[in-house]
């Protein structure tokens, strides 16, 4: 049985993903469909077979057109609750995550971030079961929370300072427009990056970004990605690397009142693809292990490398 929306209509839904305008703290659209997509071509046989399964019928069998789903509604009243999800916000200047210091929400309670958020969803859809009407979680909530998540966690300004809400309230202007330290992380990089090497076509750095994968910059490292040991330590990496690259490359030499331009943007850009394109691989990663001919074994990763021979 398919995997219902809680709301009056799946239509609907995919018409508010598809129409409303990014919001704060996110990877934008198109980041997070590029993460997606990435993940979506690197699925084995049974893990694209349970994506297209829970999806809904709108969406085309297309998990990059609702991987902006939870930005949509996260300040919906039913779904408020995913809102500290999104993010982590660690001790100004620490320059480091550490899961049992910062993955709260403001009032405490415990595993309330990204990081914490991927952990549960991928727990959740260990519940599958092709064809299975008795199903204790709504699974296609499940997996299109841990798509989205996936790309936060890879987001170097998700993993930010307390004061400044990881770079938000660090205003600037990127080259003439007004903006923020986490917005230029979140969209103004990717759309800088579209309009002047890719004549706005996100399909062709898509390719880009998977020709790397495979056979170009990153493809002697691509093992290095899924090194960690268990559900619980790779998300910890994952944010891990983000707060580090949000002190090396994010807020370094940065202040609020700043024009950030091309110096900035040809330094930061191949940043962001890379983060963008492991937040794919890593996807893909949990989905096939999770949704493959037994996931017992869930919590112990396999090798990248033979997974992105095909792309």
């Amino acid at each position: 049985m398919r995997s219902r929306w809680p709301m009056d209509s799946a239509a609907f839904l995919l018409a508010v993903v598809l129409v409303s305008a990014p919001v704060a703290r996110s990877w934008s659209t198109e980041g997070h469909m590029l993460t997606c997509q990435i993940a979506q071509d690197l699925l084995e046989p049974a893990a694209a077979d349970a994506v297209k399964n829970l999806l809904p019928e709108e969406a085309g069998g297309d998990l990059s057109a609702l991987c902006v789903w939870p930005d949509q509604v996260r300040h919906w009243y039913k779904y408020k609750w995913s809102s500290p999800l999104h993010f982590i916000d660690t001790p100004d200047q620490a320059c480091s995550f550490v899961y049992s210091r910062d993955c709260h929400d403001p009032s405490g309670a415990k595993d309330m971030c990204v990081a914490g958020a991927i952990a549960n969803f991928t727990s959740q859809l260990m519940h599958y079961k092709h064809g299975s009407a008795d199903r204790k979680y709504n699974l296609t909530e499940a997996l299109l929370f841990l798509s989205h998540f996936m790309g936060d966690v890879h987001q170097p300004m998700h993993v930010g300072f307390t004061s400044d809400q990881g770079g938000n309230s660090v205003n600037l202007r990127w080259f003439k427009h007004k903006s923020n330290l986490h917005h230029v992380w979140d969209r103004e990089i990717i759309l800088t990056a579209l309009a002047e090497h890719y004549g706005k076509d996100m399909d062709a750095f898509r390719k880009d970004l998977e020709h790397n994968i495979s056979k170009g910059a990153w493809s002697d490292d691509i093992s290095s990605w899924g090194d960690c040991q268990d559900l619980l330590s790779c998300p910890t990496k994952y944010a891990t690397e983000s707060i580090s690259l949000a002190c090396k490359w994010g807020y370094s030499s940065v202040h609020d009142g700043d024009t950030l331009s091309d110096d900035y943007f040809a330094s930061r850009l191949p940043i962001v693809a890379r983060r963008i394109a492991q937040g794919g691989v890593r996807l893909a990663m949990i989905l096939n292990r999770v949704f493959g001919e037994s996931n017992r074994d869930v919590l112990a990763w396999p090798n990248l490398a033979a997974a992105t021979d095909e792309l």
